[in-house]
């Protein structure tokens, strides 16, 4: 009896379950029960009000047979079975559906004010047929109440017969509503949550696959500068090796020493990825590991080279380790020393630059030198012995950089393979502190890269 109107021929989430505008079928069931208790008593009802209006007692079994049976439309067309039983209060048959009917229509999703008009004259008509019956009742038994008792009685009577089932549909219609209500907020929260958890693993993914690239990014820098210094001079070496002793040890102590800062840099990245959340070191290697990878270059290289420090106590003899500067990395007052292992691999290489030296963030100062890294890289492979312009401009707000080189003097080509990723990785750079970043070739047969990095001067 809960679910009426349009609601009721749905069954839970929607799903209709009974026949026809039943939602269920013990819907079914107590209406066809209620259909018959109400034929029953109209029936009698009826067949009473024919015998004393002198009409044929089959016509009133007839029209309370039809007026019963209208019990079973009650959750379809409520309306019409309150009309049907306002309809037939003057013939004092249709109680039961007249209060079921109100219920059911005060349960339906309708208006409010066809609700109370419906109501208004289901107890108009029963507080005329009461104060009528009571009147001519207590006429027959000789008995005159006053005037105002019997208009109390029928008032209390027809309130009585129609508040109530008012009251309770308009009670259960809504408490229906909030369910349903409740219910399509929960599907709503479900689809929300599901939407949310799926944008949560495409950011989880883009996150990883950025990291993936910067992890790259650095790799490559740290990497590719070093080793194709070290291939140059390894090259060097192998032409003088037996013309210049000298120069091919000076050639050696320069491979053996950039590979140890190769070794410094990359450990020093390393750390990074294996640090947890809360900044603790998940493996802590041997302080012996990193003597041994020093000491294995070292041995590689014939010595230590220009720049190293002594090795820690217990070391084996002649090995030096590089110290790591601060800890976030080369800047700004690093390209001096760039361009000079630049010039040691025989690289004709000038640095200009303009403005007051002024501090800046870390990070500008770090992107300003992984681009002047990368472009003298990109020299050595691409045009091997061709004179190389590195400006740099400080400015109030924004670092300005260009690394330009003239076309190739046909010298040695040193075979160093490129993995076509060094613009994309200074670009990728630039742009994530929101600079500038310009490349290609030049009139003269050389090279260009610019690069505006903003950043103001801390």
């Amino acid at each position: 009896m809960t679910a009426t109107g349009e609601a009721a021929g749905m069954g839970v989430r929607g799903a209709p379950t009974g026949p026809w505008w039943w939602a269920r079928r013990r819907s079914l069931v107590l209406d066809v029960c209620l259909s018959l208790v109400s034929v029953l008593e109209c029936v009698g009802e009826g067949a009473r009000f024919a015998d004393e209006a002198a009409l044929p007692v089959l016509l009133g079994v007839l029209v309370g047979v039809l007026a019963g049976s209208v019990m079973l439309v009650r959750r379809r067309w409520p309306v019409a079975a309150v009309l049907v039983s306002i309809a037939v209060t003057p013939a004092q048959m249709g109680f039961l559906l007249g209060v079921v009917g109100l219920y059911t229509l005060a349960a339906w999703d309708v208006p409010r004010r066809i609700i109370a008009v419906l109501a208004g004259m289901s107890v108009l008509g029963t507080l005329v047929v009461v104060f009528v019956r009571f009147d001519r009742d207590m006429a027959q038994d000789g008995y005159t109440p006053g005037a105002w008792l019997i208009v109390a009685i029928s008032v209390l009577v027809a309130l009585g017969l129609a508040g109530p089932p008012v009251l309770l549909g308009m009670y259960v219609g809504a408490r229906r509503r909030l369910v349903e209500s409740l219910r399509e907020r929960a599907d709503g929260l479900e689809r929300e949550l599901s939407l949310l958890a799926d944008r949560a693993e495409e950011r989880a993914e883009w996150a990883r696959s950025e990291e993936r690239t910067r992890i790259a990014r650095e790799m490559h820098d740290v990497v590719a500068h070093r080793v194709s210094l070290m291939v140059v001079h390894a090259a060097a070496l192998q032409a003088v090796a037996v013309k210049d002793p000298e120069k091919a040890s000076r050639n050696a102590a320069l491979v053996g020493d950039m590979g140890r800062q190769a070794l410094t840099e990359l450990r020093e990245m390393l750390g990074v990825l294996r640090r947890t959340p809360e900044g603790q070191v998940a493996e802590k290697p041997s302080a012996a590991e990193p003597v041994r990878l020093a000491a294995a270059v070292a041995a590689a290289s014939g010595g230590p080279g220009e720049g190293a420090v002594e090795a820690p106590a217990g070391a084996a003899p002649g090995v030096t380790l590089v110290t790591a500067e601060g800890g976030e990395g080369p800047g700004l007052a690093d390209l001096e020393d760039l361009v000079g292992q630049s010039r040691a691999a025989g690289m004709v290489v000038e640095l200009l630059a303009e403005g007051e030296e002024r501090p800046y963030a870390a990070s500008v100062e770090q992107t300003a030198y992984r681009v002047v890294q990368e472009a003298l890289t990109n020299v050595h492979k691409h045009a091997s012995g061709a004179k190389t312009w590195v400006r740099l401009a400080r400015r109030e707000a924004e670092v300005a950089l260009q690394v330009e080189n003239g076309p190739s003097d046909g010298g040695a080509d040193v075979r160093l393979p490129s993995g076509g990723n060094g613009l994309v990785g200074m670009r990728e750079r630039v742009s994530a502190l929101g600079g500038v970043f310009v490349s290609g070739p030049t009139d003269a047969g050389g090279f260009r890269v610019s690069a505006v990095i903003p950043g103001a001067s801390s």
